[in-house]
């Protein structure tokens, strides 16, 4: 073997046991990062949908579910308001006074804000959509969400469709 030989042998080495060292060390940092992941916590959102199928079974749901303190909760029912109806919340009427009763304890889940998430573009006329309640989940606790699908006038049909959602607050 020649010098020159000798000397590429030797630096071919030294590369190969660099590539080497490099290889290991980006696979004990993938690992790392990829356990970081793995701990971090738990989402602190929870959706609930609740579709025209899960009605067609049932016209009264229940639901339970479990939401961290300073976590979020989606409410997503599916609408149609070219129809006349809406969610609403569940009412009780005494003596001719309209009592909400289904608004959720305000000390536990408190209301963010709610909307109507209309159908795509090109969907066929009278085509429904969706409402959306968005909460945050304030102080631990057990609260109830009653809402039923009515047409809001005097004579309108009322409760065609009704959702309880009991929401624990952990």
């Amino acid at each position: 073997m020649t010098e020159v030989s000798v000397y590429r042998a030797r630096n071919f080495r030294k590369e190969e046991a660099k590539m080497k060292s490099k290889l290991i060390l980006m696979g004990v940092t993938i690992i790392i990062l990829l356990s970081l992941c793995a701990c971090s916590p738990a989402s602190k959102q929870v959706s609930v949908n609740v579709s025209w199928e899960d009605f067609r079974k049932e016209q009264h749901i229940s639901k339970e579910v479990e939401v961290p303190v300073d976590g979020s909760l989606i409410v997503t029912l599916e609408s149609n308001p070219t129809t006349g109806f809406k969610w609403q919340y569940e009412e009780e009427v005494k003596d001719t006074l309209h009592i909400l009763t289904g608004i959720p304890d305000e000390t536990v889940l408190a209301l963010v804000g709610q909307k109507f998430v209309a159908p795509e573009a090109g969907a066929p006329p009278g085509t429904g959509g969706e409402e959306v309640w968005t909460f945050k989940a304030v102080g631990k606790g057990t609260t109830e969400l009653s809402l039923e699908y009515s047409q809001p006038w005097e004579g309108g049909t009322k409760a065609a469709k009704t959702f309880t959602l009991t929401i624990v607050v952990k």
